[in-house]
């Protein structure tokens, strides 16, 4: 932790940036955030987001990243979500026919986006006529109620299970995570002892769609002159390492900074760089 973000940032053209921890929390924005970032456009470079997060469409999540005299400083063709690969699943696999799922009426946007119906999973019992069932978002829903209907969903049906967002926990603010969608489908998965289909980070995949983004704009762009920016070492350095990339290890969500030594040598995930934050 000795080199400022802007530092690093330099050496860079194309900047790939998780969402939560590192730009912002559960109570929005970091505060400088959106300065970092207009700095980082006046200097020359591509941003892009790459986030597991399926709560929201690509165009409202650019909404976050509003500039108040130079507008949208990151657009939703520069947001690369889990909840797309898991559209592009249901899209080629599912085709047709309702998908039950859990979450917020606006995360719905990823089975609309394939094709086929969107049902809350309150509104189905365990014989509804579903083809799948897709986890969302870990919010706008009965923890205890719904929880339940959806595993004797699963008790009587055999229907795939989509794992949207793989993250087990998510930042609240600088000193709380709060538990996300990837840990209740650890638990559904254990409980019904299916194997459910899991997209986001670490999967290389999230990584290839930025880079092929990036390269359309900067043909001949090298992994060498990228970096992605995290706050988790077992999916974001791990996914950006995985691809091949130079990777950052903000301590502003879910890594602390008195553990971080600890987790490196007990993970053997080694980032390129640490920093506090990307206001650090």
């Amino acid at each position: 932790m000795t080199e400022h973000f802007s530092q690093i940032a330099a050496r860079y053209d194309v900047i790939l940036f998780d969402a939560y921890g590192v730009l912002k929390n559960s109570a929005g924005l970091l505060p400088g955030a959106l300065e970092v970032l207009a700095q980082l456009i006046d200097a020359g470079k591509s941003l892009y987001v790459v986030t597991n997060d399926a709560s929201r469409a690509p165009d409202v999540m650019a909404r976050s990243y509003l500039h108040p005299t130079r507008g949208e400083l990151i657009s939703g063709a520069r947001h690369v979500t889990s909840g797309l690969l898991a559209t592009e699943f249901l899209r080629n696999k599912v085709r047709s026919g309702r998908v039950a799922y859990l979450g917020k009426p606006s995360a719905a946007y990823y089975v609309e986006a394939a094709g086929v119906a969107a049902v809350p999973i309150a509104q189905c019992d365990a014989d509804a006529d579903v083809r799948a069932l897709a986890l969302l978002d870990d919010e706008g829903f009965d923890w205890q109620l719904d929880l339940n209907r959806a595993l004797n969903l699963l008790r009587r049906q055999n229907i795939p299970v989509v794992v949207a967002n793989a993250d087990p926990t998510y930042p609240v603010d600088a000193e709380k995570v709060a538990i996300a969608v990837g840990s209740l489908g650890d638990l559904m998965e254990r409980i019904v002892h299916k194997r459910f289909i899991r997209f986001g980070k670490p999967d290389a995949l999230m990584y290839a769609h930025a880079y092929e983004k990036a390269r359309l704009e900067r043909p001949g762009l090298d992994k060498s002159q990228v970096l992605m920016v995290g706050d988790t070492l077992d999916t974001d350095v791990l996914g950006g390492n995985k691809f091949g990339i130079d990777t950052l290890l903000v301590l502003s969500g879910n890594t602390r900074r008195e553990r971080v030594e600890m987790q490196i040598e007990s993970t053997g995930i080694i980032p390129t760089y640490v920093c506090g934050s990307i206001l650090t």
